[in-house]
This record gives structure tokens, sequence and C-alpha cells, in this order.
């Protein structure tokens, strides 16, 4: 019981999610210092040996690993902060919180890795000559249309989609930051090399940007789906932020976010500081200063960020008529047990099944029915036929038709994370 667990944890010293935080500080340090053993300058050129299409397939294959290596570390990062801050009373059927605490460490150690590959391939291509890898990378981009566009879409699964191309976006940002990191320190932060860079980061940015405006343009298309089921997407994630700020809530506020996104930010911050830290030489008491100013102001945006989109979040979740699922979240039924709601609507029409007359969820579109007659006195579904008109028999099977292709078969905020974190391979 909820309950429960708060009298137990009152008893503790941290809080649980002051637990998590620590773990992940001490995730990152340990990383941090295990990456400089890690010898970028040979990697590059080991990479940059390799022919064209070899380093292709090489960055194709790399991106198919960073989603698996996402969806497998996400379950190891889980399972350590269970172990790490569920009650002692409770009894262990695990390995405990040591094991699980080294199975993280190597897991971002590897993700991170991983990472340096593919900012690396990506440089190799800044860097050709005639240009031709970066071509054929992004090239890729507009093979990605031809996998998703031509395929049925529900609703739940362009949520899934969307969720993937913001992280994907925001890990080529990260991508695109080292690669310019790197190229400055080799030509020794001259500014007029970064205008030799920024065409092709431009070009990356809108090719990326493009090919997801004509997928999702032609996904929606195809599907029969309005553009409003955007703001659904954009309010069930402000309702994962705001519902994470609650009093109950073991974790923090990005992390729901993170989780139903796929992304995982230890591997990518690991890297980050690693290249920040050796592209960047700090040198006598004034560079220290800037330093620690720069850090501070860092903490400062952050805190700026949190409320401003804690305050975008709240402004969303009222828009979309979904202050109630805050407090009381809705009550999963049971297979077999369909929910009181449904019952009703079965009692007053027999004709229509239990799986269509579900509620329609907050984020759903309301589906606008014609009112149907039914006669009290049938009692089964083969006397209805029997006795209906032709007319009712023809609009009830209009209803059935629109219900299965309008009805979303679940609630968007009923999805299981976990599940959406795999981010699922096409």
């Amino acid at each position: 019981m909820w309950w429960h667990r708060d009298s137990l944890w009152d008893r503790r010293l941290l809080q649980p999610a002051q637990v998590c935080d620590i773990l992940k500080g001490v995730i990152l340090v340990i990383c941090y210092f295990m990456m400089h053993y890690v010898d970028y300058s040979m990697m590059y050129h080991l990479i940059r040996g390799q022919s064209v299409i070899k380093l292709y397939i090489i960055y194709n294959m790399l991106e198919v690993a960073d989603r698996l290596f996402s969806s497998f570390g996400q379950d190891i990062l889980d399972a350590l902060y269970w172990t790490a801050t569920e009650p002692k009373e409770r009894k262990r059927a695990h390995i405990g919180v040591i094991p699980h605490f080294f199975m993280a460490v190597l897991y971002v150690f590897l993700h991170a890795i991983l990472i340096m590959v593919q900012a690396t391939t990506l440089n190799v291509a800044f860097n050709s000559h005639n240009k031709s890898l970066l071509t054929i990378m992004m090239s890729n981009n507009f093979v990605e249309i031809k996998g998703s566009v031509f395929k049925k879409f529900e609703k739940n699964n362009l949520f899934q989609m969307s969720n993937s191309d913001i992280k994907e976006r925001f890990t080529n940002y990260v991508l695109l930051l080292i690669v310019c990191l790197r190229n400055m320190e080799q030509f020794s932060w001259n500014p007029d090399h970064l205008w030799v860079l920024f065409p092709d980061v431009c070009m990356v940015i809108a090719s990326e940007i493009a090919v997801d405006i004509v997928k999702h343009a032609f996904i929606t298309k195809f599907n029969d789906i309005t553009a409003d089921v955007y703001s659904e997407y954009r309010a069930s994630l402000a309702f994962d932020l705001v519902s994470s700020r609650q009093k109950n809530a073991y974790t923090d506020y990005s992390d729901s976010v993170a989780r139903r996104m796929g992304f995982i930010p230890l591997p990518l911050a690991v890297l980050l500081i690693r290249v920040v830290t050796s592209s960047i030489k700090v040198q006598g008491i004034l560079s220290y200063a800037c330093v620690i100013l720069f850090y501070f102001g860092l903490i400062s945006l952050k805190v700026l960020n949190s409320i401003v989109l804690l305050g975008k979040s709240c402004q969303y979740v009222k828009e979309a008529k979904m202050e109630e699922k805050l407090f009381n979240p809705p009550p999963t039924s049971m297979p077999g047990k369909p929910s009181s709601k449904s019952q009703s609507k079965c009692k007053s029409s027999q004709g229509l099944s239990m799986e269509e007359n579900l509620s329609a969820s907050v984020t759903s579109q309301p589906v606008h029915q014609k009112e149907n007659v039914i006669p009290l006195l049938v009692t089964s579904s083969s006397d209805q036929f029997l006795t209906t008109p032709d007319g009712d028999e023809k609009d009830i099977t209009q209803e059935n038709s629109e219900l299965k292709h309008r009805s979303s078969k679940k609630d968007l905020l009923e999805i299981d994370r976990f599940t959406i974190c795999g981010n699922r391979i096409d």
C-alpha cells in the first residue's frame, strides 16, 4: 500500500527521489573517469580508414543498436532505482543493490562508447572532401519515409513514433554539437572554420525536419487522423510532467517524460562532459572563476526552464480538462470484467459489443453517434436482428464500423511506459 510505503520512508534519512539522484551522480562520475581510457583520436583515424559503403552500414547498425541499448538500459536503471528505494521490511527476491549498480555502470559506459562511435562517424562524414558519406547518411532519412508512410497507424502508434522522433532529433543536435566542438578544437578555435561547418550543420538539421514533416503529413492523411491529435499528445506529455510533481511521486519530474520517449540522458551526458572537458582547456584562476559562473548560470537556466515547463504543462492540462485524472486516476479494468460505464451502455443497446462501448478517453476525439431507439422487449442479438427493420439494421452496422475505425483501443495515458521506451523498430 502507498500509505504503508510513505510511513516506511518517513523513518529514512533520504527520500526516494534523493536516493535516485545520488545514484545518478555516482554513475555519472564513475563513467566519466572510465571514458578517459577511451582514445577518441585513435577511434577517429580507425573509422576514417574505412570505405564509404562500410561506414554507411556501420552508421545504420549504430542507430539500431542505440535503440536496443535504450530499451534494455531503461530496465536496468529502473531495477536499480527500485532495489535502492524499496522498503527494508519487504522480502527481497532479487540479487541486491550492488550487482544492479555495477550493471548500470557497465551499461552507461558501453552506451556512451556507442554514441561516441556514432559522433565519430558523423565527424568523418563532415571532414570528407567530397561529402559523399554525408549525402548518403542524409538520404537515409528519406528511406525512413518509405518504411513508415504506407503502413497502417493507430493513434497510439503515431504517439510512439512522435516520441521517438523527438528523442532522435534531440540526440542528433547533441551529436552535431560534439562534432563542432571536436572540429573547433582541431583548428584552435578559429571562428572562420565555424562558418565552414555551418552550411553542413544547417543542411543536416533541415533534412531531418523536412523528412519528419513529410512523414507525419502523409501518415495522418492515409490513416484519416486529424491534426488535433498532436495537441492530445502534447497534453499527455504535460500530464506526465505535472503528475510527477505531486507529493506521492517517487521520481524526478523529467524521468517520466524521458521514459515515455525512450530517452536515457545519462550516456549522452557522460559523453558530452567528456568531450567538453577535453576540448576546452582551463588554466588560471580567472578561467576557473568563469567555469564556476557558467555552472551557476546553467543551474539558474535549469530552474527557470523547469518553472516555464511546469506552467505551460498546467495550462495544457487545463485546456484538455484532465485535472481530475491528477487526483483520481482512472481504474484499469481487469480482463473479462468490463467497467460499470460499459455495462450500463450494454444494457441500453444490445446490438453493440462490449469493446465498442468502452468510454472514450479524455485525450481521444469525441465521436458523435446517432440515437437509436431499440425496443425494450428485445432480449438477444439474434431476436433484435429479426425484429429490427432494414433501415435500423443499416444504422447499427454503420455505427459499429464508425466506432471500430475512430475509437482508440487504449487511453494514451494508460499505455505501458516500459513498452513505449522500447521504440519498436519497424
